[in-house]
């Protein structure tokens, strides 16, 4: 009998041990913490102070002062200082926010930014409020191009299982989306825009040329198009490793991301190039960088469901 208990003890000793996960917490990925900034914008377009949040060591910084992150935090954001021939713009769209009492969470909303130059040019700018794992490249110059403005991924070398984190979201009322980007008419679609959040993991490298390629290692997305009811806590998106093209629950949004849609980083000379998706790595390799976002839109860059929402909390990587 006690032979018995042993083996029984021993099995159910390295069940719990096999089973057992780790938690990773994502720095500053408790949004208690926040860098508040603030911008006084040129008076050709009004002279007013617009107050820019950064995720970062609770601190308050003053005047036109491009931003690189600080205390650590490998978080950007949508918010940007933006200096166009010397005509200063502040824009926010992700802010700190409540949750409860003592405790806060990281508010995301789609809206459109309006600019008045001289009281006569009107310039209104669809904006999806998003954070990232990464860098924004201040001061903006432009709005073409919006991607090469974002260093997108931070160094990471394991295989987590899944990304957790604990969401709420609002779709406003009505079926539409706007697309404004500065210039031109504003257009209306039908159909309203979804939140994303994905994890993917790559595995880059630099040619002679100092163009940047990856092979995708890893990959967890989703587009998340009904309101919640409150909070969801603990939820889950599991990282699928290799070529997932053939499982029965892919989906064509988590494909390789297309050549002319790529993100950007630094190559070796410091120079922002695209970093190109060649290819599937094989499942069992090691990734060299992880891209982490949450976004409340999930389409083209302007374009979004005014008002949509969403807040997030808590990010954490489960191994």
């Amino acid at each position: 009998m006690r032979k018995i208990l042993a083996i029984i003890f021993t099995i159910f000793t390295v069940s719990m041990y096999l089973n057992a996960e780790t938690v990773e917490k994502l720095k500053f990925g408790d949004f208690e913490n926040w860098v508040t900034r603030n911008i006084p914008e040129s008076r050709i377009i009004g002279g007013n102070k617009k107050v820019l949040y950064a995720i970062g060591p609770t601190q308050t910084i003053d005047g036109n002062v491009a931003y690189t992150n600080k205390g650590g935090s490998p978080w950007a954001t949508s918010n940007v200082l933006a200096n166009v021939m010397g005509v200063v713009k502040g824009s926010n769209a992700v802010f700190p926010d409540v949750r409860t009492e003592g405790d806060k969470c990281c508010k995301l909303t789609c809206l459109m930014e309006h600019c008045k130059a001289i009281g006569i040019i009107n310039i209104d700018v669809v904006v999806a409020g998003s954070i990232f794992l990464g860098k924004m490249m201040e001061p903006i110059k432009s709005t073409s191009d919006p991607y090469s403005k974002m260093e997108m991924g931070v160094k990471f070398s394991k295989r987590p299982k899944a990304l957790r984190f604990d969401y709420k979201l609002t779709i406003p009322e009505g079926n539409t989306k706007t697309y404004s980007s500065g210039f031109g008419k504003k257009k209306t679609y039908s159909g309203h825009d979804c939140a994303e959040v994905y994890i993917l993991l790559q595995k880059r490298y630099e040619d002679a040329d100092g163009n940047l390629h990856a092979k995708r290692v890893g990959t967890g997305r989703r587009i998340f198009d009904k309101s919640t009811s409150g909070w969801i806590d603990n939820y889950e998106i599991p990282v699928w490793y290799g070529d997932i093209t053939t499982r029965t629950d892919y989906k064509p949004y988590m494909g390789l991301i297309e050549k002319d849609k790529s993100y950007y980083a630094q190559n070796s000379k410091g120079k922002m190039v695209p970093v190109v998706e060649d290819g599937w790595a094989d499942e069992n390799e090691t990734p060299t960088h992880i891209l982490v976002m949450a976004s409340a839109g999930s389409g083209t860059a302007y374009i979004g469901t005014i008002g949509l929402t969403l807040w997030v909390d808590n990010f954490a990587l489960i191994y």
